[in-house]
């Protein structure tokens, strides 16, 4: 369901309170964080992060070495079947692959142009010390963040939302959420300073994509296992890995996929997490990669959100599990946009 705040995944979870509140650090600093109705706000000092963007800063960087304590982890939720060795990738596999500043990835897709989700810069735009990505090992600065034009109101859609699902009705909730799903435009450019001359950019895909095409999806992000999901309280930053599926749905707005692991689907079938927001989901045409949506999370048809959001209520929800579809921002659809905001109109 996108990228779900964390506080509504398994509101019963019990995590050591260092772990607890670099999460709801992170989430308030990304925006994800919306207080229940009738639930007592249980970290005040939440209220004066949300409010200072001073504040916020200095909080952040103590609470850096906080998130950095968890143990080292993979990246994409694996299959249990399968050694963790097959999913493990170079940096080299994807050079185009940009990593934002704390977590979350871009492609770069023009020599100055990175493409990515907009609800993973969040962070950035509030943060001018942030303003930069990290493509082939280097740092690269950010002049400028551009967000679809109708971003910022789906994401207070998004917020809403999920503010009142502990209470939800769950048929109702499902019906909120397609409509917020069709609305949610979550792509973002990234305007680079300078010329990126040691990379080639990766082509984006504008219209080759077709349901039972094989897709990689990328991430160093939060993980787990098909059989544990992938704990809230994992690093949102660790080493990359490189998942296969088979695409579902192909138009519209939307690329989604399946987790499937079930005979005679592909053996490194994975899911992504926390943390791999704004990645890439690639395809191949003719021998040659294109990049054919940018990640934005856990998705559902109508009777699977029911299901999720029943398991958010009782406490027994878990991301990354066998039959959990996805979604990525499918470039096709938003390339007369893109390619708009790099001619600079």
């Amino acid at each position: 369901m996108g990228w779900v705040p964390a506080a509504f995944k398994n509101p019963r979870a019990r995590k050591p309170p260092e772990v607890v509140r670099a999460a709801a650090i992170r989430a308030a600093g990304a925006g994800k964080c919306t207080k229940l109705p009738g639930v007592a706000n249980p970290f005040p000092w939440l209220d004066a992060i949300i409010q200072g963007k001073n504040r916020m800063k200095m909080t952040l960087r103590l609470a850096l070495p906080l998130l950095l304590l968890s143990a080292s982890a993979n990246a994409i939720v694996i299959r249990h079947d399968q050694p963790d060795a097959r999913y493990r990738v170079s940096p080299s596999a994807i050079p185009a692959l940009a990593d934002l500043p704390d977590e979350g990835h871009g492609t770069l897709i023009a020599p100055r142009w990175v493409l990515t989700a907009a609800h993973a810069v969040n962070m950035m735009q509030m943060m001018p010390e942030e303003h930069y990505v990290t493509i082939n090992g280097k740092r690269r600065a950010v002049s400028r963040i551009v967000v679809h034009p109708d971003y910022p109101a789906s994401r207070e859609q998004w917020q809403q939302m999920f503010g009142g699902v502990k209470t939800a009705e769950p048929a109702a909730f499902a019906r909120q959420y397609k409509a917020a799903m069709d609305a949610m435009h979550d792509v973002a450019l990234l305007e680079l300073a300078e010329p990126v001359t040691d990379v080639a950019p990766l082509p984006i895909d504008r219209g080759n994509a077709r349901p039972g095409m094989l897709a990689r999806v990328y991430g160093a992000g939060a993980t787990g296992t098909d059989l544990t999901g992938a704990p809230d309280s994992e690093t949102h930053r660790t080493r990359l890995r490189r998942a296969e599926n088979r695409l579902a749905q192909t138009d519209g707005s939307w690329l989604r996929y399946v987790f499937d692991c079930s005979a005679g689907a592909p053996e490194l079938g994975g899911a992504t997490a926390g943390g791999d927001s704004g990645g890439p989901v690639t395809i191949e045409v003719a021998g040659r990669t294109y990049l054919a949506g940018v990640t934005h999370g856990l998705d559902g048809t109508n009777s699977e959100v029911r299901h999720i959001v029943r398991q958010m209520q009782d406490g027994s929800f878990r991301m990354g599990v066998c039959g959990q579809r996805f979604a990525a921002a499918r470039t096709g659809f938003y390339a007369a946009w893109i390619d708009r905001i790099m001619a600079g109109h």
